[in-house]
């Protein structure tokens, strides 16, 4: 019990501009009002002493407990002499996590350290964030999902099954933690592009929660990591004898939709109207289901459909520095029409209807998409799922990709089809020769799924391609010049977004929200990253990005009446900044 209450106690570093403002959690022990140079208890039920500090990840320091301190918390003998910095442990764990060669092992290393020392794993994060990453989330994290049960040795989320059913309210009551501000759910039924990996799938939750923390600033005791296990179809996994979830195949219909409202409806009750629920990495038939069908009840949040359009579409916005234009004036060509490729293709519609004044339906016309089955027109709507409806245009058939592009002679081509080297050399060979700078945003994850690597679109694009990709690629070098390829990670979007949504107060989602939330990020490009042929700013900068884009996003909640703590602050800038968690140590008294 000791190791779970203390989180509330110890978002203690919240406070990183000495102010006196907090960041929605409740402050229940009165730290964010004091400074970091002010002392503070390390309260559990008890204040947490000797060996319970240092196994205490909220509260352990490690070898950076002051002398006083070990007087003080019964620590003498427990550690060796030596007393020394956050910043040399910084450095002492980031030689530690170079020595790894398989990023595997880096991402158990860096899962170890979240278990030990919340605060320095944060730290190292934030200072390392464009290396690290990588491990923590796309593509490393897939290679976990894939492989959780094998390297599972603590839970670091809340695990919810069929057998669970009738007591979900009860489970929730089960986490340490009681002032939950966001929860990030999955089913696990579509794990990045590598499909059904059923209760593996926590990786993703705990993977897009330490983003929350590290690059949006909030707090870690504010996040709730939760899986749904209703079985999985994955016959690879239920033969598994590490296995950790339920051993039956998914559950569907009216039995799925119950477990699902229970939860919904549990997560209300027990954490109120303000919660923020981001669904991830459901299938295509529920993601859009539980979208709609919660959207209007609670603050609810799809990252992958509508985090990813957010993002391709700042990352858009940004591109008519490069080639001119607005963003009427261009064709889009998708290959995928799922969560992601219909997600992006509507933001981008509905930006273009606010941009013109042309109602939507007209501007969906320049957008087209190509499923499994081809080109989706007009002939094929009786046949279509619901989702793709808005996007069968009146066309010929059109069966291959690369026919499709010379006869749509798009401007740009997304790829969200979660299949590799999809993009073949004579598809990007058409873009190139229809454009003189074609936009090739290959936006599959993790990196073996990527519908072309960057290597291929420079190459066959002579270096004129506007790459981007959803997981890192390295820099190219194509006849003696290098390109830096972008990346259109989610990571840049749903993290200041959600500090936007949990500083105002809102209680639903609206579509502008989005749109402002692209927007700003578009405006932190700089004319150094253009030059570099980047239409993404870099990550180093992420934490100043995210408070920027909570403020346009909690300033456009305010505008919709949609906003409930007032008075609205005069800078939200500031104040953004002001909410964001620390991970800098506190000193015990």
């Amino acid at each position: 019990m000791e190791s779970t209450l203390q989180e509330v106690k110890d978002e203690s570093s919240v406070v990183e501009l000495k102010s006196t403002v907090h960041g929605g959690v409740q402050d229940v022990y009165g730290e964010d009002t004091a400074t970091e140079d002010q002392l503070v208890t390390p309260w559990s039920v008890s204040v947490a002493s000797g060996y319970t500090l240092i196994r205490d990840p909220h509260h352990n320091k490690g070898l950076a407990f002051t002398e006083k301190e070990r007087d003080a918390h019964y620590l003498r003998g427990l550690l060796p002499p030596v007393v020394i910095s956050q910043e040399l442990q910084v450095k002492k764990m980031i030689n530690c996590i170079r020595q790894y060669l398989v990023p595997l092992q880096k991402y158990i290393a860096m899962m170890d350290l979240q278990g030990r020392n919340e605060k320095l794993f944060y730290k190292l994060l934030i200072d390392h964030v464009e290396e690290l990453l990588p491990v923590v989330y796309t593509p490393t994290v897939g290679e976990a999902c894939q492989k959780y049960g094998s390297i599972f040795t603590h839970p670091h989320g809340l695990f919810i099954s069929l057998k669970d059913k009738g007591k979900i309210l009860e489970v929730l009551r089960n986490w340490p933690e009681k002032n939950i501000q966001v929860i990030v759910v999955t089913d696990g039924e579509r794990i990045l592009g590598l499909g059904d990996l059923g209760c593996h799938g926590m990786g993703i939750p705990v993977g897009k929660l330490a983003l929350y923390t590290a690059l949006g600033g909030v707090r870690p005791s504010a996040c709730l990591p939760v899986t749904i296990d209703v079985g999985t179809n994955n016959q690879k996994l239920l033969d598994d004898e590490f296995y950790i979830g339920l051993r039956q195949k998914r559950a569907t219909g009216q039995e799925y939709a119950e477990l699902l409202q229970e939860f919904m409806t549990a997560v209300k009750q027990n954490y109120g109207e303000k919660i923020l629920v981001q669904f991830e990495d459901f299938a295509n038939h529920n993601a859009f289901d539980l979208l709609s069908k919660y959207g209007t009840t609670h603050l609810v949040f799809n990252d992958d459909i509508q985090g990813t359009a957010s993002v391709v579409l700042a990352g858009l916005v940004a591109a008519l520095k490069l080639v001119g234009g607005s963003l009427a004036d261009h064709r889009f060509l998708f290959l995928g029409a799922g969560e992601a490729g219909t997600g992006i293709a509507e933001l981008i519609a509905l930006e273009v209807s606010k941009q013109t004044n042309i109602p939507v339906e007209e501007t969906r016309k320049n957008i087209w998409l190509v499923d499994s089955k081809g080109l989706i027109v007009s002939s094929r709507k009786e046949s279509l799922q619901h989702f793709k409806k808005p996007w069968a245009h009146e066309h010929e058939p059109v069966k291959e990709l690369v026919d499709a592009v010379n006869a749509i002679k798009p401007t740009v081509l997304i790829g969200t089809s979660g299949a590799g080297r999809t993009f073949t050399k004579d598809v990007v060979e058409s873009m190139a020769s229809l454009n003189e700078r074609p936009i090739i945003l290959a936006l599959s994850n993790p990196t073996s799924q990527s519908e072309c690597t960057a290597e291929e679109a420079y190459t066959w694009t002579q270096g004129r391609a506007i790459y981007c990709s959803g997981s890192p690629f390295p820099p190219v070098e194509y006849e003696g010049k290098v390109y830096t390829p972008g990346q259109a990670n989610n990571a840049y979007i749903f993290p200041g977004f959600g500090l936007g949504l949990i500083m105002s107060g809102t209680i639903r989602v609206h579509d502008d929200m989005l749109l402002a939330a692209s927007e700003a990020l578009a405006s932190q490009v700089s004319q150094e990253d253009y030059d570099k042929g980047l239409i993404y700013p870099p990550f180093t900068n992420i934490r100043k990005i995210s408070a920027h884009i909570a403020a346009k996003v909690a300033a456009k909640s305010y505008e919709l009446g949609l906003a409930t703590r007032l008075p609205e602050p005069k800078d939200l800038e500031k104040y953004a900044e002001s909410c964001m968690y620390s991970p800098s140590y506190r000193s015990f008294r």
